[in-house]
Order: C-alpha cells, then structure tokens, then sequence
C-alpha cells in the first residue's frame, strides 16, 4: 500500500507525484523522466539528445 509523504505527494495542480524513495523500492527505472527518478534518467536523456544535436 502506497503511503502519502513517503511514497508520493500531490503536488499544486493536484497530480500524485511518485518520491525517490518510491522509485528506490520500486528497484528500476521506467525511462519516463520522473521528478524524483535517483537514475537521473530525463538528465541523462536531455545530455545525449544535446550532444546529438551538436553533431549535426
């Protein structure tokens, strides 16, 4: 059971936003870019679709 302010939080617009500590339990990333993602997935994504750019 997913327990408020430990595994998520509902943010301003009312959208449940999972934590790291969810994602960590969770043991993978999902590749969507989460908020909270300890992967830095969507940072890692954004690097290599710069570098992309920059060959071009």
């Amino acid at each position: 059971m997913l327990v408020e302010g430990i595994d998520y939080i509902v943010n301003a617009n009312g959208l449940l936003v999972f934590t790291r500590e969810y994602h960590l339990k969770r043991g993978y990333c999902c590749k969507n870019g989460c908020l909270n993602c300890p992967w830095d997935y969507a940072k890692h994504s954004k690097e290599s679709a710069y570098k992309q750019n920059e060959k071009k």
